[in-house]
């Protein structure tokens, strides 16, 4: 299903914050049980097979990305490989290893609902909706849906998209935000869909679509990857708000507990603002740099979940 890689974890690795917890935080009042008491599913599973299948996506940079090698990296699979120690600790196994399993904007909340995955490091979006069927951690990332058009384009915003065609990659909140804005604004919207972020950048790069409606950091990370700043632009008001957090299964208290636990560890350690830092205002692995300041609500995120005395003075 995905290929074991053996990559040593980074236990400096940050893991962002903020109250998200959907379906999950009626788990901190569940810390850790200990093996005798019995683990959850999820965790029991985990410490059977001494592996966590962390879902990673090919084209979400800087969150979950291919680097020249073919291997997975990025932002959300860092938090992750954190919850994974976490988890470890939990378990009572310090040598877990990690299944990197590749997933789609269109499969991957069923890669969590049957079984697939125990963690989704992508770009996912955290609402109520999906709230219904999965757990999120705290919030990791703030994003919303704009569009990316030729650099020559006269398109500023939405509504000068009248009887155009965009696309959007299936199974994204961004494919019904772009539908909520047609009927909106009467907008005659020609919406094609495609199976993920790097295919939908290529329709418009090709010429089959006028504009390609994504969350803002999404196309900047794309922009950047394909060095096509003099290509393409982000233009546009935000037609959505996306809180982004980790997924995983939902009606699994012990696990959210650890989960958690694992953002506070590094919410209490100060390593959110740097984590971040590492992979949206300094050079990425690939080459590019994004240059995408923290944004002041994402930084409150972060202090909210620092549990250290120096916070609480």
């Amino acid at each position: 299903m995905g290929r074991i890689l053996a990559r040593p974890l980074t236990s400096g690795v940050l893991l962002l914050a903020a109250s998200l917890l959907a379906a999950s935080s009626c788990a901190t009042s569940a810390h850790a049980q200990t093996a005798s008491e019995g683990l959850s599913p999820t965790l029991s599973a985990i410490k059977s097979a001494h592996t966590v299948r962390l879902g990673y996506r090919e084209s979400s940079p800087p969150f979950s990305f291919l680097d020249q090698s073919g291997r997975p990296i990025g932002y959300s699979l860092e938090l992750c490989e954190a919850i994974v120690e976490e988890i470890g600790v939990e378990v009572d196994d310090s040598n877990l290893r990690i299944d990197y399993v590749k997933v789609t904007s269109d499969d991957r909340i069923d890669a969590v609902l049957q079984n697939k995955i125990d963690l989704e490091c992508g770009s996912t979006t955290a609402n109520a909706e999906r709230g219904k069927r999965v757990a999120f951690s705290p919030l990791m990332f703030v994003a919303g849906t704009k569009l990316m058009v030729p650099k020559a384009s006269t398109v500023a915003s939405v509504t000068d998209l009248k009887g155009k065609t965009v696309v959007v990659t299936k199974g994204t909140t961004n494919e019904q935000a772009m539908h909520a804005a047609d009927k909106k604004f009467s907008l005659g919207l020609n919406i094609v869909t495609s199976p993920d972020h790097e295919q939908s950048y290529q329709m418009l790069a090709d010429g089959k679509a006028d504009a390609f409606a994504t969350d803002d950091i999404l196309l900047f990370g794309l922009i950047a990857r394909h060095k096509a700043q003099d290509k393409f632009r982000v233009t546009g008001d935000y037609l959505s708000y996306d809180p982004y957090g980790i997924m995983f299964r939902k009606g699994e208290p012990q696990l959210a507990a650890v989960v958690e636990r694992a953002f506070r560890k590094l919410g209490s350690n100060r390593d959110l603002v740097p984590l971040y830092n590492k992979w949206f205002t300094a050079r990425l692995p690939t080459g590019e740099r994004l240059n995408v300041p923290i944004s002041l609500q994402l930084e409150e995120a972060f202090k909210a979940m620092d549990d250290s005395a120096s916070a609480n003075n």
